[in-house]
């Protein structure tokens, strides 16, 4: 998962999209639903609960799949008649040099809350350079239910794949690039927790605040650092030259604090990560320079290594619990063929303030 969870360059809504055919060229459920001029999630209730439909709707949706020979991907269908009670999340690898930062939290809570309808999570990996590995062997032996997805960053293909196929699932993360997505997702505000980060170093009586985030592909550290760049500005302060994108990685960080702390004006950083934020501990300890006390840190998904390290990074907390819960909540309703009653939920995060933020405190 990246950081988690997680601006959007979606299609124009009058422009049709392309028509999608599957591997075998043949039509899928998404060729249905752009043909008929409606939502995927008609489609599949015109095959399974057509009740649900208003006559003309069903009529034209019918008269499309007719025409075009549509015929449901078989392992889908099984994958919703035949209960396993299984759901599938594939399971990345940390990458070294990173704090774990997410996952352990997420799938402790996504059990908890699955065990309480009757499912159990069924992790499974894949080849890190093909995003869609293992999901096709799971529909064709019907062994889940339905799917978690996590990585929903800019150009990751799962949602659509599930989507053409009828497999239910549900998203931790927006659809970044798809703004009338019809799929049931859940994501955290990256934009508010960095303006909250951004804040409490304005608090602290900081006005240099630096701005370590990764790539610009990376649209969930575009997010949060939207939100620092809006509360400097709104501050007076203007961000430009701040900001530094680089690898989520310690020692890259490291080397990047040093090269911002070359001016004497930095007195403070908010970071994409945690990660990002223990590499900028690393180098004032190696400038001698007291955190908190002489410079602000503050970093991003208090992650375990955010509890130990020292003196204690302030971080910003996502509610992975509550994002478990409305996943749960969502995918029990989608697996019951029943409206989802809202397809996104963005949650708010908090901030934990402990020493590498605090101006106050002595050693």
């Amino acid at each position: 998962m990246s950081s988690t969870s997680r601006s959007s360059a979606g299609r124009e809504p009058s422009r049709r999209r392309p028509r999608v055919l599957g591997g075998d060229g043949v039509p899928t459920l998404a060729t249905v639903a752009d043909e008929a001029g409606v939502s995927r999630q008609t489609v599949s209730n015109a095959l399974n609960n057509p009740e649900l439909l208003r006559p003309e709707t069903l009529v034209r949706v019918q008269s499309v799949i007719e025409r075009l020979g549509y015929s449901p991907n078989r392992a889908a269908r099984q994958l919703r008649t035949r209960s396993s009670h299984l759901v599938g999340l594939r399971f990345e690898p940390a990458q070294e040099g990173t704090s774990n930062a997410l996952m352990d939290r997420f799938l402790h809570s996504l059990v908890e809350a699955a065990s309480r309808t009757g499912h159990h999570l069924l992790l499974f990996s894949g080849d890190p350079a093909d995003p869609l590995d293992g999901y096709e062997d799971l529909l064709r032996s019907t062994a889940v239910d339905a799917f978690v997805v996590t990585d929903t960053y800019a150009g990751t293909p799962q949602a659509g794949f599930l989507q053409d196929r009828g497999a239910p699932f549900v998203a931790f993360g927006r659809p970044w690039d798809d703004p009338r997505a019809d799929h049931a997702w859940v994501d955290v505000d990256g934009a508010a927790g960095a303006r909250l980060a951004t804040e409490h170093l304005l608090d602290q009586g900081h006005r240099r605040i630096a701005w370590l985030g990764w790539e610009r592909s990376s649209r969930i550290s575009q997010d949060r650092r939207s939100g620092w760049e809006a509360a400097l500005r709104e501050a007076g302060v203007d961000p430009v030259g701040l900001g530094v994108r680089l690898t989520d990685n310690v020692d890259a960080a490291r080397m990047a604090a040093h090269r911002v702390l070359e001016d004497a004006t930095v007195t403070a950083f908010v970071c994409a990560s945690d990660t990002l934020a223990v590499g900028v501990l690393h180098a004032l300890a190696e400038r001698r320079v007291q955190p908190g006390a002489q410079v602000g840190v503050v970093g991003f998904d208090d992650s375990a290594a955010a509890q130990v390290t020292w003196p204690g990074l302030t971080s910003v907390r996502q509610p992975l619990e509550q994002v478990a819960v409305e996943l749960v909540r969502s995918l029990h309703r989608v697996l019951g063929h029943q409206p989802v009653e809202e397809q996104g939920r963005m949650l708010e995060p908090t901030l934990v303030v402990r020493r590498s933020s605090e101006r106050g405190w002595k050693p």
